[in-house]
């Protein structure tokens, strides 16, 4: 599942799964707004009457200001909510002595 952050031009921040990418548009499903509180991060359901029949939204590139990858512990609580609900370890080096 291919996870990003996109930041809308309206100011929401929102992560979504990539279904599919063109050069005008991309096609999201299960996205969720990023809500800053202040010890943490809350999410609230995007485009909350989407049919669930069909699910995925198309969101013209003009309508995005940024892409980014998701850093690890945000995506492990995505994962929590529309993910396989398997939570993997964040990656650690092995050091020799």
């Amino acid at each position: 599942m291919d996870v990003k952050l996109f930041r809308i031009v309206t100011g929401e921040e929102v992560i979504a799964e990539v279904v599919e990418e063109n050069a005008s548009t991309v096609t999201v499903r299960n996205g969720l707004v990023v809500i800053p509180q202040p010890q943490n991060i809350g999410f609230a359901p995007w485009a909350t009457v989407v049919s669930r029949e069909k699910p995925e939204l198309e969101v013209s590139r003009t309508h995005i200001v940024y892409v980014g990858e998701v850093e690890h512990s945000i995506r492990e609580k995505y994962d929590s909510i529309y993910g396989s609900k398997l939570v993997t370890p964040e990656p650690k080096s092995l050091i020799l002595q």
